[in-house]
């Protein structure tokens, strides 16, 4: 069970991250087709190669979403799916395309997540009650459970939560400041090489994480994705198709995704997350080991995703995170590059979209074409997506020719 291996990725765009106020709080058409034309003439492909979509909700249309879509493309899809897993998106629309792929319906796949915050005009504003990414999602509108059980109680939004799970993991196993700190200013250095992310050409110590304002006690300011806007786009291809890319192919290899709940408060234990099942499914699927990769790229919403998403992808043993960051030179020139293009943490999160700069992350460095912060012989990677709090994940496989 589980896909061999025979679909790729082909091409890739990434809009450069931008600080600025959006305009419109939603997605739109213009923004799928300009981010698809991109994605198709970076694989050396043409529109009509294309025959099946993958996108996450868009705000023109409620219902009928794919047919929205395909209609304003042209496009006669054999296959036409919504994924609405938060920042586990993007991961969850690549393995569900390459799926299509292998199957036969589709020859070529379009995964499209344009993105877009409600972006604070100070760079250094964390998120706060005011935006909306994170504090008014209409699942918890009257009649959920958070909106009866949880809300009322002020526990809601993201920065509280993780914060929450940060608090237990002291408890439970000590908690190294420092270790978390390097998190972040290893992720600035890889950023630093990375032209177009947010904190390019800015690096910091761990004095200047420790230093920036508390928002959620024990994370820092630092330790908290930065809000911009964006987008990306993938190409998901068969064997005949990418053997006429003009770009080296990305082989999906294995996935895992497990989805048990929303938030934490319904987790059978905070300190165990659903990446456990998804990273040890994807890699059983590939037949690689952990050890067998040479880079990853991590969801970094917060310090403490990648700290725990580090230990339940079995990287690290359960409590021995922080030392494990600190015995690791995380930057792309390290023993254990992740994050390489600086993450969520410093490059930057487009909204939705930025589970796909993970993607496009172990997909550039695949393809050899992430310039000063290109891994050394980089041939497999493992990416992973996070949405809700620590809740829903997946996992996936790249492999180079």
């Amino acid at each position: 069970m589980g896909l061999r291996g025979e679909a790729a990725i082909l091409g890739f765009y990434e809009l450069p991250p931008e600080r600025k106020l959006a305009r419109e709080k939603t997605f739109n058409l213009e923004q799928w087709a300009r981010l698809s034309k991109a994605a198709l003439d970076d694989a050396g492909l043409d529109a009509t190669d294309i025959n099946g979509i993958v996108t996450p909700l868009i705000g023109e249309a409620s219902m009928f979403v794919p047919s929205t879509i395909t209609e304003y493309l042209g496009i006669d899809a054999n296959f036409a799916e919504i994924v609405d897993l938060g920042g586990a998106g993007s991961a969850a629309a690549v393995w569900r395309a390459a799926a299509a792929v292998e199957l036969g319906l589709c020859d070529a796949v379009l995964v499209t997540f344009p993105g877009t915050h409600e972006v604070p005009t100070d760079e250094r504003r964390p998120f706060v009650m005011e935006d909306s990414m994170y504090f008014g999602a209409s699942s918890n509108k009257y009649g959920s459970p958070q909106a009866e059980f949880e809300i009322p109680y002020a526990n809601l939004g993201q920065n509280g939560p993780y914060g929450q799970i940060a608090k237990r993991y002291g408890y439970e196993f000590g908690y190294d400041e420092l270790a978390m700190a390097k998190i972040a200013v290893d992720q600035r250095t890889n950023a630093c090489a990375t032209p177009g992310a947010v904190f390019h050409g800015k690096p910091i110590t761990a004095q200047d994480v420790l230093a920036s304002p508390m928002v959620a006690d024990p994370l820092h300011l630092l330790e908290i994705v930065m809000p911009c806007q964006g987008g990306a786009a993938v190409v998901i291809g068969n064997k005949d198709l990418a053997a006429k890319s003009k770009n080296r192919p990305v082989w999906i290899k294995g996935f895992g995704e497990r989805v048990p709940y929303k938030t934490p408060t319904y987790a059978r234990d905070l300190m165990y997350s659903p990446m456990v099942h998804a990273a040890d499914q994807a890699f059983s699927m590939a037949g690689i080991t952990r050890d067998e990769v040479d880079m990853v790229s991590i969801y970094d919403c917060y310090s403490i995703t990648v700290l725990m998403s580090l230990e339940d992808a079995g990287f690290a043993e359960k409590g021995k995170g922080m030392q494990f960051v600190n015995e690791h030179d995380l930057t792309f020139r390290g023993d254990f590059p992740m994050n390489t293009a600086g993450g969520q943490l410093s490059f930057g999160q487009a909204g939705i979209a930025g589970g796909m700069h993970h993607v496009i992350d172990g997909v550039r460095q695949i393809m050899g074409r992430a310039g000063e912060a290109q891994v050394a012989d980089c041939n497999r990677a493992f990416v992973t997506g996070n949405g809700g709090i620590m809740s829903e994940q997946t996992a996936l496989i790249f492999e180079g020719e």
